[in-house]
């Protein structure tokens, strides 16, 4: 167990984590410019865009590249310099960083480390579409990029089937129809939220059912990112668990179909996809699963 005190470790350098706008400029908070003017170094995903940014805000503190392609070499050279003591400033291209980017790789290794890190608030896209979706906020997830392909799209669209909750994605113009395609295929006509260009100039939200949605594209091609804000399950679907396509596997079986399915897949993720489908807790599904494999004599 860990305990950290953000502001009362001397002699060591802290990672921050700073929250830039996700288009109108205005967004940036008076606090985020200082951290980054104080800063030994800001690492960046896209140095190019990032760069922009800083020069609006006459930052000149030190840029350097942190991406996914670059983050086993770059990681622990930035985490060296934050043992010596130095102040980072973690930034994505927009929003705050660590969310659906290489991000947080570099604050595992800090907290590894021993080294503070502070987060610095704000705009985020997911929840900025979510409070103006008009659907439920009281309780969410957020579900990231869905997968490229059909096949593991349709398991993944199954296996979020029975959560009430709200449910946010982000998705690329390219591959927007397509998901909705697969959305409408397992979860019918629920209400959704397509939301694009947030704080920009042409922000809009398209409010509606997903077949609904899809009609309106068709006359209204998909332009820039999105965000899908989706209706959850019909909460009196929860106590009809019986009808889901697991619901005649044991435990082991439940696990072992998705070790079956996903190539590379390990018996700890698998675990992880068959408590989430169950919703029961990882722990008690991965004790069951043991018991399962291995019976006492």
């Amino acid at each position: 167990m860990k305990i950290q005190q953000s502001f009362h470790q001397e002699n060591k350098g802290t990672l921050f984590l700073v929250g830039t706008p996700i288009g109108n400029l205005e967004d940036m908070t008076f606090r985020a410019v200082r951290i980054l003017k104080e800063a030994d170094w800001i690492a960046a995903e896209d140095t190019r865009q990032t760069r922009k940014l800083l020069s609006h805000f006459d930052i000149s503190a030190r840029l350097v590249s942190y991406h996914e392609h670059n983050k086993q070499a770059s990681g622990p050279e930035l985490i060296r310099r934050l043992a010596m003591g130095e102040k980072g400033a973690l930034v994505s291209d927009a929003g705050l960083p660590a969310i659906s980017d290489p991000g947080y790789d570099l604050v595992r290794l800090a907290v590894g480390e021993g080294i503070p890190v502070v987060p610095i608030p704000g705009p985020n896209a997911a929840l900025s579409a979510l409070i103006v979706s008009g659907l439920p906020t009281r309780q969410f997830m957020f579900a990231g990029f869905p997968p490229r392909d059909r096949k593991s799209l349709r398991r993944e669209l199954e296996r979020l089937a029975l959560r009430p909750e709200t449910i946010l994605f982000y998705e690329s113009p390219h591959r927007l129809v397509k998901t909705l395609t697969e959305m409408k295929a397992v979860w019918g006509g629920r209400e959704i939220a397509l939301v694009r260009e947030l704080t920009k100039k042409f922000e809009e939200i398209a409010r509606g059912t997903i077949p609904e949605c899809l009609d309106w594209l068709e006359k209204h091609p998909p332009l820039g990112e999105y965000c899908i804000v989706v209706q959850g399950a019909d909460p009196e679907l929860e106590g009809k668990k019986e009808d889901a396509w697991w619901a005649s596997l044991s435990v082991a079986e439940h696990v072992q179909h998705y070790m079956n399915e996903i190539a590379g897949i390990s018996a700890k993720e698998a675990v992880k996809l068959a408590a989430a489908d169950r919703g029961e807790p990882r722990r008690d599904v991965y004790n069951r699963f043991v018991a399962e494999k291995n019976p006492l004599d």
